[in-house]
């Protein structure tokens, strides 16, 4: 009997200023391959060592945004992205598709967001469509949109899914909330969404008094530059905390300069430690007496998925609502504190700190189970194309 080859996956994924989107794809990956999928990760990005599960990693030209409202993208130089640039890579990822002939086409968040880069986007969603056999073309789209406040912009996301998308997966679980409360037009696609529950690393461990992180304080915030302010209050907060005889372990992100690395090492007194963003952060969480962050859609599952006590100060900064929304759900339903990043100070934090210590760890009745359940979706859709 002739051996089925295994069905190609093409993911393109674009970070542009923290490294949660290209987490998520990575978490999805992983999964794909122990699913036999042959899948190949097309990253925009800077460039970050991530575990990837065996997949491949093409790096196309990376760019990122200098500012919180994504208005200005530089090139790895720190140079403004021109007309050249952009059609230099749009060349590139064609050149990839046409190289990997995927069964299967994913575009993380587009085109519900990362619009600024059409110009490759559009190109390769043109290609697939006009490519025969025709691959299947999925949108990959966490819980929580940002709104449009711009004329027509909404209409122009449900124009592409109608005429590209065969299917938009939700990485999210209507039970926490349903895309139509971000998105408040998904009647006319209500056909192609698909809920997957949250996509969660599920590779943390549980241990002894021994094991890592246990019983310290983990801070985290993300793997951006936007979170050295949340880091910078924790150290100053431990010593007026009911924590302060604790570790507390700062984690700082992958793209934090090395000056500011310095400088909350210089501010560290004797119990603190100061390092950088670990492979294993889903571990600590496992063992930590509480765990303190940004309120990033990956950190906020994993401490749920941990079951650990937290405090959530959300990023609110440019246009996001996003951490605040979904740090406000689900402090509502007890499981976690929330502090706001607009004046925070090492009292106030110092005080959550002490809420969240006498309170409940974080358990919630979510659906954390999304990375398998993208798997199983993938398997049908793939399987009803090729019977």
């Amino acid at each position: 009997m002739e051996q089925q080859e295994p069905v190609k996956i093409l993911f393109y994924v674009q970070h542009l200023l923290g490294i949660g989107h290209l987490k998520r794809t990575a978490t999805l990956a992983r999964n794909m391959m122990r699913a036999g999928f042959d899948v190949t990760v097309v990253s925009g990005g800077h460039e970050i060592d991530v575990d990837l599960g065996g997949a491949r990693l093409i790096q196309l030209p990376a760019t990122r945004a200098t500012d919180l409202y994504f208005k200005v993208l530089v090139d790895e130089e720190g140079q403004q992205i021109d007309d050249e640039w952009r059609q230099r890579r749009a060349d590139r990822l064609l050149e990839i598709y046409q190289q990997i002939r995927p069964d299967i086409l994913i575009t993380e968040l587009f085109p519900f967001g990362r619009r600024q880069m059409r110009f490759e986007l559009l190109p390769l969603l043109g290609a697939a469509r006009s490519d025969t056999p025709r691959p299947l073309v999925i949108s990959s789209v966490r819980d929580i949109l940002v709104a449009q406040s711009k004329p027509g912009r909404n209409e122009e996301m449900l124009d592409l899914v109608e005429r590209y998308f065969d299917y938009v997966m939700v990485h999210g679980d209507p039970a926490l909330i349903s895309l139509d409360k971000t998105f408040p037009h998904t009647a006319r696609i209500r056909e192609k969404i698909f809920y997957t529950g949250y996509v969660v690393d599920h590779t943390g461990v549980k241990g002894g008094a021994e094991a890592p992180g246990a019983g310290e304080v983990i801070v985290s915030s993300g793997g951006g530059a936007v979170g050295t302010n949340l880091l910078k209050t924790a150290i100053e907060a431990r010593a007026l905390s009911s924590a302060k005889a604790l570790t507390w372990r700062m984690m700082v992100g992958v793209t934090v300069e090395a000056e500011i690395f310095d400088e909350l090492t210089a501010l560290a007194a004797e119990g603190v430690i100061i390092e950088r963003a670990r492979p294993d952060f889903t571990t600590l969480l496992m063992n930590c007496a509480l765990s303190i962050s940004q309120g990033g859609y990956n950190t906020v599952m994993e401490v749920l998925y941990a079951k650990c006590r937290a405090v959530i100060v959300p990023y609110a900064g440019g246009l996001e609502t996003e951490q605040t929304l979904r740090a406000r759900l689900l402090a509502e339903k007890g499981v976690l504190k929330i502090a706001d990043e607009e004046g925070l100070t090492s009292e106030i934090l110092a005080s959550k700190v002490d809420e969240a210590l006498l309170g409940p760890p974080a358990e919630a009745a979510i659906d954390v189970n999304g990375a398998r359940a993208s798997v199983e979706l993938l398997k049908d859709w793939a399987g009803k194309r090729h019977g």
